[in-house]
Parts: structure tokens; C-alpha cells; sequence
């Protein structure tokens, strides 16, 4: 969990050098992050599941995959900062949830949503 707090704290550091917390209202944050969401999409546009596939092998590609990810996360690091939520302890939240809704004896091999099991 300190690894969050850790890049949430480098990622204050990045956005307040630059004078940009003015501009990472909550609303902005939720909007550039879903931007950066669709560039991750875009890497996939056109292409097969095996050309999706083979994206990490390739060299450029695969920093540019990288490289949205880590975009997305940063977003969502400030996101929940603007928040004032935890997100590693809401994750661990969320996977508690999803683990009640999806039970294995029920679940395993099926991609029923919790609703049909």
C-alpha cells in the first residue's frame, strides 16, 4: 500500500511544481482520465486478438501501452486524492464485494455476470 501513497505523493509533486492543481478539479480528473482510458482503447483499434496479443513483444508498442497505463493510473491516484478516499483499501473493498457476489463453486469458467449465477 505505501507504493500508492508513495506515487500519489510524487504525482502532487509533478501537478504542484506546475501550478496545475487549479485545473484538477474532481470533474476534470474523471474526464481525463476516461481520455486516457480511450488511448489505451486505441492501441486495440482495427486490430485482431492475436496482433493485441503480440503488442508487448513489440518493442514500441509495448512502451506506448506502458505508457497509457501508467497515464491512466496517475489520473486515478489524483482522483482519489480529489476524493479523499484510499484506493488500495477501496480496492481491497471492491475485491471483497466481488468475491461474495462471485463464488468460485458458482463462478469458475463461467463469465455469467452475479446477477445470472
Amino acid at each position: 500500500m505505501g507504493d500508492f501513497e508513495a506515487l500519489t505523493a510524487a504525482v502532487r509533486e509533478f501537478r504542484d511544481a506546475r501550478d496545475w492543481r487549479q485545473f484538477h478539479t474532481l470533474k476534470n480528473l474523471i474526464v481525463s482520465l476516461n481520455l486516457e482510458a480511450g488511448e489505451l482503447l486505441e492501441l486495440t483499434q482495427w486490430k485482431s486478438d492475436a496482433e493485441i496479443e503480440a503488442l508487448p513483444a513489440q518493442p514500441v508498442a509495448a512502451e506506448a501501452l506502458r505508457d497509457e497505463c501508467a497515464d491512466i493510473l496517475l489520473y486515478l491516484l489524483l482522483v482519489a486524492d480529489a476524493a479523499q478516499f484510499d484506493l488500495a483499501a477501496a480496492a481491497q473493498a471492491k475485491l471483497a464485494k466481488n468475491a461474495a457476489r462471485y463464488p468460485v463453486d458458482k463462478a469458475r469458467g463461467s463469465r455469467a455476470k452475479y446477477s445470472e449465477l
